[in-house]
């Protein structure tokens, strides 16, 4: 799958718009700590990016996936518990687990096309926290560093470590994708240092800029993809 900005940006905001949903799962007696959470969906993301499902030329969820990227590139994290979360993993769609968390991913649907079980998810209530403190990244695997001077919700810090990963995924030829795939998508999520953060987007590694839909303003960089394969950060 290549990148989609052979579009323009006028072309993109023309096209009926599609949106990635991403469900997570947050029972009320056990929430996933934030990092796993955000980890964890940036690993779905790329789960279905690489799924046949959507790579085949005839893929069942190929031409919904082309649509999206056509347009703009947007996810919506929601949350689930119990029955809800039932109900969600019986739709078509992938779950990708990480320690604690649980996100599933679903293929695009239009912007105001939600199936029913998952438009009366809720959006808000994803504020999430890491019980301990978060460590170096480990050696060699890619890093999703995010913008240490914005404040977003656990929700939307998903959504924009999704749009890191994939990015990335985009920068990468066949043989590094299929290596990372091979490997079930290691990566980290982590917050720099301010100076560092400074550093990294004076960089040539991919960086998210917020559309600025919700929670922050327009072109706010929120995300610099490290891959090894793309470079020194």
């Amino acid at each position: 799958m290549t990148s989609p900005f052979q579009h323009s940006a006028a072309e993109r905001d023309a096209a009926p718009q599609f949106v990635l949903p991403l469900v997570v799962r947050i029972e009320r007696d056990a929430p996933p700590p934030r990092t796993d959470a955000l980890e964890t969906a940036a690993r779905a993301v790329l789960t279905l990016l690489s799924d046949e499902r959507a790579t085949a030329e005839d893929g069942a969820w190929a031409q919904a996936v082309r649509d999206w990227q056509d347009a703009r590139i947007r996810k919506v994290v929601r949350r689930a518990r119990g029955a809800e979360w039932r109900r969600a993993a019986a739709l078509p769609g992938i779950t990708v687990t990480g320690r604690a968390a649980e996100v599933r991913v679903f293929p695009p649907v239009p912007l105001d096309g939600w199936p029913k079980d998952l438009a009366k998810l809720q959006v808000s209530g994803t504020e999430l926290d890491d019980p301990e403190p978060v460590g170096p990244p480990p050696q060699g695997v890619p890093v999703l560093w995010t913008n240490p001077d914005l404040t977003m919700s656990a929700g939307k810090a998903m959504a924009q470590a999704g749009h890191g990963a994939q990015l990335a995924w985009w920068e990468l030829d066949a043989a590094e994708r299929a290596a990372w795939r091979a490997a079930d998508f290691p990566l980290a999520v982590r917050t720099p240092a301010p100076d560092e953060w400074a550093r990294l987007t004076a960089t040539a590694l991919p960086v998210v800029r917020d559309a600025g839909f919700t929670e922050i303003p327009p072109g706010s960089p929120t995300v610099v993809a490290a891959h090894p394969a793309l470079g020194s950060a």
